[in-house]
C-alpha cells in the first residue's frame, strides 16, 4: 500500500528519537565521546545496525568496523546511491556531527520504502566508523578502505595508551585481513550524498535551513616533536636552559600567524602533551599535533613550506630538536555538480521557502575520499552559532526534517533521471 512521504516535522521528531538512542553510547559519562573501536562504538554500530534492519536494509557491520546496510532497487545487483556520514565523535562532542548524517540515510530509506517506491537503483546506508581521526593517526581510515586507498601501515599506529589499531580492531570484532576485500568496484556506486550540520554560522547568518557543499577545502595534518632538556625548575638557569614547551609554544604562534596570513586559511594546534609534565621540572619534550586548512591545495602547499622554516629557525635558535611527521594530507575535493543540481530539485521540492544557497566547507568529511570512487555531494544543515565539536553544538528538530526530507526528494530526483 503507498503511503505520501512524511513531512519535515515528522521526520525531525524521528530523527530526534533515533539520535537519542545512539548517542546513549560514550566512552565518558556524562559526555559524548566515542572513539574508533571502542566499546561505545561497538554499542552504537549494533544500534545503528538494529536501525537499518526496521528500516529494511540488509545490514552487517564490516571488517573495518563501519555499518553497512542495503536495500535492492527494481532488480537485484543493480549499482547504488549510496548515503552517508560517520558515528565517531571527537572528545566532549556534539549530537549531530556525523550522527545526523547515518539517521537520515536510514529515514529516507524507510521513507521511501513505506510508500511502496521502487528505485532504479538500489539504496545503501553506511555508517563510518573513523573519521574524526581522534584516536589514530589516521585519515578517512573507513571510507579510505571503501574506495580501495586503505593505508595498512595504519594498522601499525598506536593511541594515546600504546593500543595498536590492529589490535583494537580485533579487539572490536573487525578483520583487519579483510580489509582489502571491502573495496567497491568501478561502477558499483552511482553516486554518494552525505548530509551534514554545517559546523559554520553562514546558514544561520543567512537565515537558510540548508545549503549545498560546492567544494571541501584542502587540509594537512602532522605531529610534531620537540626535543629539549630536562631540569630542575629550581637550578637551571633561563639562559642556559632548553625548554621544549617554550619552544613549541613559540612554534604555535608561528603556525597562528602563518595561517593569518593566507586569505580564508586556518591553522590549529589541537593536542600538547608535555614531558614529563612535573610542576618543578623543566620539560624535556613536547608532542603536538598541527592542522592547517586552506580552500587552495597550493596555499596548504606554501602554508607546509613555511611552518617547515619558522618551526626549524625557532628549534635552532633555542637549542632544541625538531621532527615533524605528516599524516593526513587531503586536496580541496569539489562536488559534482549534477549532484549539486539534483541537491537544488531536493530543495525545491521540499519548500518554496527554501533557497539552494552555494557554500564551500572547511571541514573535511567522508565525502572526500567517496569522491575518489564516485560523484559525491554534500547537505549542509544549520546548527545554532555554527557550533561543533562541542556539547554546545545544537539544531532544530524542523531543520533536521527539511534536510531528510530535500535528502528524499533528491533521491527521488534521481531515480526520475534514470527514467
Amino acid at each position: 500500500m503507498t503511503t505520501t512521504l512524511p513531512s519535515p516535522a515528522v521526520l525531525g521528531a524521528r530523527a530526534f528519537a533515533a539520535l537519542a538512542g545512539i548517542n546513549r553510547f560514550s566512552d565518558e559519562p556524562g559526555k559524548l565521546t566515542r572513539l574508533y573501536l571502542s566499546p561505545s562504538h561497538r554499542q552504537a554500530a549494533e544500534y545503528v545496525k538494529g536501525a537499518m534492519e526496521v528500516a529494511g536494509l540488509t545490514a552487517f557491520i564490516d571488517a573495518a568496523g563501519s555499518v553497512q546496510g542495503r536495500r535492492e532497487g527494481a532488480s537485484p545487483g543493480l549499482p547504488a546511491v549510496l548515503i552517508g556520514s560517520h558515528i565517531d565523535t571527537v572528545r566532549d562532542g556534539g549530537r549531530f556531527d556525523g550522527n545526523l548524517g547515518v539517521v537520515a540515510g536510514i529515514l529516507a530509506a524507510q521513507a521511501i520504502r513505506d510508500a511502496g517506491i521502487t528505485l532504479p537503483f538500489a539504496l545503501e546506508v553506511i555508517a563510518f566508523g573513523d573519521e574524526e581521526t581522534v584516536r589514530f593517526p589516521t585519515s578517512l581510515s573507513t571510507s579510505s578502505a571503501l574506495i580501495g586507498h586503505y593505508d595498512h601501515a595504519w594498522l601499525e599506529s598506536r593511541d594515546a595508551d600504546g593500543v595498536s589499531l590492529r589490535d583494537a580492531l580485533v579487539a572490536f570484532g573487525g578483520d583487519p585481513a579483510g580489509i582489502a576485500a571491502l573495496a567497491r568496484k568501478p561502477g558499483s556506486v552511482k553516486a554518494y550524498l552525505e548530509v551534514h550540520i554545517e559546523q559554520g554560522p553562514v546558514l544561520e547568518v543567512e537565515n537558510e535551513a540548508v545549503g549545498i557543499v560546492t567544494a571541501i577545502n584542502a587540509q594537512s595534518r602532522a605531529a610534531v616533536r620537540v626535543s629539549g632538556e630536562a631540569g630542575h625548575a629550581g637550578t637551571v638557569p633561563m639562559k642556559l636552559r632548553k625548554d621544549a614547551l617554550t619552544a613549541a609554544a613559540e612554534m604555535a604562534l608561528a603556525l597562528e600567524e602563518i595561517a593569518g596570513a593566507h586569505d580564508q586559511a586556518v591553522g590549529t594546534v589541537g593536542v600538547f602533551r608535555p614531558d614529563p609534565g612535573a610542576t618543578n621540572v623543566v620539560p624535556g619534550a613536547v608532542d603536538f599535533t598541527i592542522d592547517y586548512r586552506a580552500p587552495q591545495g597550493e596555499t596548504v602547499a606554501s602554508m607546509e613550506r613555511q611552518i617547515q622554516q619558522r618551526f626549524g629557525e625557532i628549534a635552532q635558535r633555542r637549542g632544541v630538536g625538531l621532527s615533524i611527521t605528516p599524516y593526513s594530507r587531503d586536496d580541496a575535493t569539489p562536488m559534482a555538480a549534477e549532484l549539486q543540481e539534483a541537491l537544488a530539485a531536493g530543495i525545491a521540492r521540499t519548500g518554496s521557502n527554501l533557497s539552494a544557497r552555494r557554500l564551500s566547507s572547511g571541514a573535511g568529511h567522508d565525502a572526500m575520499a567517496m569522491a575518489r570512487l564516485c560523484p559525491s555531494a554534500m547537505l549542509f544543515v544549520r546548527c545554532e552559532k555554527g557550533i561543533s565539536h562541542s556539547p554546545l553544538e545544537n539544531m532544530t528538530e524542523l531543520d533536521a526534517g527539511i534536510a531528510i526530507r530535500v535528502l528524499i526528494e533528491t533521491i527521488l530526483e534521481l531515480a526520475r533521471r534514470e527514467g
